[in-house]
């Protein structure tokens, strides 16, 4: 007699894509049920919380069946069957490509580099994700398609600018997301959603089909449920693409996850009210770290005397709007279909800059990468809050420092891991940030995942909006 409980459409809700994988392989659920489940879900709460833009649960349902059938003959990919949300400013061949525009909905002819993988191994596409306009901000309050809300408080912002792929994960309405990070896309709203995040090191995936913001700063980065789920995801995205200019092709593999815990360099910031960070999220850093005090091994104060987080922080944004002046420029000069004025007036900041002020703000990114160098010659790791704050109301002021903490990873090309650390007193999630030297992402993924087992921090997903 088989005393096994059925699973319930929550308890794949909830799951992660390793468990989801477990599950499928020993044949306890099928692809089938997971679009089913997740339909019924997206169905049910995406009009409250608006994570998706974009969707189309009959080709869902259409990808289901046909990954049954792949199941079936024994030929699957690595994701068979898992259903993933996909950021709007990724292409996915018949779909426009909004990017948070108003005016852009003529479908694209191609996939992504990312969306290519993503099909050869089997992985539902759910749908396309909310964002901010033109991926310039991180509140994901978009005046064309809506505010997302966080799912674990409605009327509060979840982050951005892939504000609407945090919320899907976290609220069970996909198993994981692809979205996009420049100073802090992908991480910022993981920190305010609960959930992980992996912004790998620059062009270790390729960003072919992703619309650029900055091409010196994007990359594709992963939300998901577990430091496990990020590594399976990475290993399928992973990999030279000759059609990117900026695409990583490595002499050597990546850093192999051989550091030992209880033995790393671990580098902390000297004063975190310094530098923004809100005491409540500060003590909740120290109290984390306290219990990762095995793990994190000899702990270091390093010097960030010559860095100034919201100076280059600011000179990253220049990178962004001034390229976007490009990007964006048929979108700006739609009269039927016009961009907002406070994205106009964001990327009219640049307009106003002369060719010398883009340069001094392009050498801000050779500054980090020496400042990398010098960094991880002491230290195998930076230890920070992945935000200075939790979320905030939709309706309130937007904290200028959101992106203090995450621009140094991305102005520096360095792999960053974002995960949950414990909930403040208001019961939002904050997260815990690891960065490392540029290619030690599956070193930086290992000590994730043996902080995510010490801190046993995560919320208990879904949330329920």
């Amino acid at each position: 007699m088989n005393s096994t409980p059925p699973i319930t459409d929550l308890d794949l809700r909830r799951a992660s894509v390793y468990q989801l994988l477990h599950w499928l392989a020993a044949g306890r659920t099928k692809p089938q049920a997971l679009a089913d489940a997740y339909q019924e879900a997206i169905e049910r709460i995406n009009p409250r919380l608006n994570a998706y833009v974009g969707l189309s649960l009959s080709l869902m349902q259409e990808q289901a069946r046909t990954a049954e059938h792949r199941r079936r003959d024994g030929v699957i990919g690595r994701l068979d069957g898992i259903p993933l949300a996909i950021k709007d400013n990724i292409d996915i061949a018949g779909w426009p490509t909004r990017a948070g525009m108003p005016g852009r909905e003529q479908p694209v002819a191609s996939d992504a580099h990312v969306i290519a993988r993503l099909r050869a191994a089997g992985a539902i596409l759910v749908g396309k994700t909310n964002m901010d306009e033109g991926a310039l901000g991180a509140a994901t309050d978009n005046p064309h398609f809506g505010p997302t809300h966080n799912p674990w408080k409605h009327g509060y912002t979840e982050g951005g600018s892939s504000g609407g792929a945090a919320a899907a994960v976290a609220a069970g309405l996909a198993a994981a997301a692809i979205g996009s990070d420049s100073l802090g896309s992908i991480r910022i709203p993981a920190s305010y959603c609960g959930v992980y995040a992996l912004k790998p090191t620059h062009g270790e995936i390729s960003a072919r089909g992703l619309v650029p913001a900055a091409r010196r700063l994007d990359c594709v980065g992963i939300l998901a449920r577990s430091v496990a789920d990020l590594t399976v995801l990475l290993q399928v995205l992973a990999g030279y693409d000759a059609d990117d200019a900026r695409s990583r092709r490595r002499r050597v593999a990546l850093d192999l996850p051989d550091w030992e815990p209880g033995k790393l360099r671990s580098g902390f910031l000297p004063d975190l009210a310094a530098v923004g960070v809100q005491a409540e999220v500060a003590a909740l850093f120290e109290a984390a770290v306290g219990k990762l005090a095995h793990a994190l091994g000899e702990r270091r104060t390093v010097d960030f005397d010559d860095w100034n987080f919201a100076r280059t922080r600011r000179a990253g944004f220049l990178l962004m709007e001034a390229e976007m002046l490009g990007t964006y420029a048929d979108d700006l000069a739609d009269p039927v279909h016009p961009v907002s004025p406070h994205f106009r007036h964001l990327v009219g900041y640049a307009q106003k800059k002369s060719a010398a002020d883009y340069v001094h703000a392009d050498r801000v990114l050779d500054a980090a990468a020496l400042k990398m160098r010098r960094l991880f010659a002491q230290i195998d790791v930076l230890v920070v809050p992945t935000t200075p704050q939790s979320a905030f109301p939709l309706d309130g002021p937007v904290p200028e420092n959101q992106g203090d903490l995450t621009a140094f990873a991305s102005l520096a090309g360095c792999p960053a891991v974002s995960l949950p650390m414990g909930t403040l007193a208001n019961g939002l999630p904050v997260g815990l940030q690891l960065i490392g030297a540029r290619g030690s992402d599956l070193r930086l993924l290992e000590l994730a995942a043996v902080c995510e087992a010490t801190l046993d921090a995560d919320p208990a997903y879904p949330a329920i909006p």
